[in-house]
């Protein structure tokens, strides 16, 4: 299993966006396409949790808290952050955080607390806004499946507990390609009519730049 395998199955449950401003979620140390041998589960990635996960032969440590929340200029081992992320990164060591994402979330940290506290009637205090953006497409009738099954395998289509969904209109499109067009669909300078379907999904904020969504008429995902 590759790094970006464990990360991904971890952001389903607490995505990135979830996180606040100040925060530094995310694979903070490593390769996402390294394959995991072992997994150390901490609080804090300190000099200390870098150790044992060398002894325990532990190239994946999962830390609630980041290591680095703002940016270093300098890795000169002059403090304990440097020092474990330098020792991290001489040991192929991958280091992920999981802080203010898995607060924010039902049933993350802030609500196990309130469980614990025996709190009742539970709301969140501070909802988390614009996490979403939606996404429209127009392709030919016969690459509509292609396309919609592309986009939910990029993350795109859940709402709640539904997964694949999205909305379709059909339409004709109409296009002139010109001389310097290799057109999928029609000829160079031929005004052309297509009918097309329409896609509509919504997908979360913090795949955005990870997913190539190509927007060129005709073509797939």
């Amino acid at each position: 299993m590759k790094i970006k395998e464990i990360t991904q199955f971890l952001e389903g449950i607490a995505p990135l966006n979830y996180q606040e401003s100040y925060d530094n979620s995310g694979l903070i140390v490593g390769d996402e396409n390294t394959q995991v041998t072992s997994v150390l589960i901490c609080l804090d990635s300190v000099e200390e949790v870098i150790e044992e996960a060398i002894s325990n032969d532990c190239n994946l440590i999962i830390a609630h808290h980041p290591i680095i929340f703002s940016g270093l200029k300098k890795l000169n081992g002059k403090n304990h952050i440097e020092r474990a992320i330098i020792k991290a990164i001489k040991n192929d060591i991958a280091i992920y955080a999981i802080h203010t994402n898995l607060d924010n979330i039902k049933g993350g940290v802030s609500s196990k607390i309130a469980d614990k506290l025996l709190l009742k009637n539970q709301q969140i205090l501070s909802p988390k806004r614009d996490l979403l953006r939606k996404l429209e497409v127009y392709v030919p009738k016969e690459n509509a499946e292609e396309v919609q099954n592309a986009l939910f395998s990029s993350g795109a289509g859940s709402v709640g507990d539904y997964k694949n969904c999205s909305f379709q209109s059909v339409g004709v499109g109409t296009f002139l390609p010109s001389e310097n067009t290799s057109p999928k669909v029609g000829e160079r300078g031929k005004q052309e009519k297509v009918e097309e379907i329409k896609i509509e999904v919504i997908f979360p904020k913090n795949i955005e730049k990870k997913t190539d969504f190509r927007n060129e008429r005709g073509s797939s995902l």
